[in-house]
């Protein structure tokens, strides 16, 4: 093999453990940020924040990835969920669909970050729309949720516990996360 060729080999190989470590990075700070909690009215935790900020900065492949690896590990009975929960119960209960709901965020926020190359506004709007697709998946799951239980509630009620009280907190995250993306990206290989 020549030097050239073991080069390239070399590179391909650091690039894929430098993705490695940067996924298994993020699936730990999105743990963080799950355990954290802002108390208001109603608990607000900086899940979205983390999910967003790992989209801005390593694009749709590694933000998707981590994130997926987040849900995993919860699903096994990792206690890394809002809450320090974990297992299969946490993950199919009435709000496990916005734990699965995180994976489209990520993948959203982190496709836009991608196409557009970490431009503020793009990639804030993608992240937007990646809580917008997790609000519809988890608020879908949690009306089901609540039907299977024999307790049918009107869908205005459940906006009013799952969606509208945590419109304003999840755009300000998404704004911080889009300004941190937008500059920490330069220190990103």
């Amino acid at each position: 093999m020549t030097q050239t060729a073991e080069n390239k080999v070399n590179s391909k190989k650091k690039f894929k453990t430098i993705d490695l470590v940067y996924i298994g990075l993020s699936a730990a700070l999105i743990t963080v940020c799950a355990w954290l909690s802002i108390p208001l009215t109603v608990p607000v935790t900086l899940q979205t924040l983390g999910i967003c900020l790992i989209s801005g900065l390593f694009g749709a492949k590694r933000g998707t990835a981590a994130t997926i690896i987040y849900v995993l590990l919860g699903v096994i009975g990792v206690p890394v969920f809002a809450g320090f929960k974990g297992g299969i119960g946490a993950a199919l209960g009435s709000t496990g669909g916005y734990i699965v709901g995180f994976i489209f965020t990520a993948l959203i926020a982190g496709l836009v970050a991608d196409k557009f190359k970490g431009k503020l506004v793009p990639t804030i709007l993608g992240m937007v729309a990646g809580v917008v697709a997790c609000y519809i998946f988890g608020t879908a799951w949690f009306a089901i949720v609540y039907l299977r239980q024999g307790t049918p509630e009107s869908i205005g009620t459940i906006l009013g516990w799952c969606v509208i009280p945590f419109i304003i907190p999840d755009l300000v995250k998404v704004v911080l996360a889009g300004i941190l993306s937008n500059r920490l990206k330069k220190f990103i290989k």
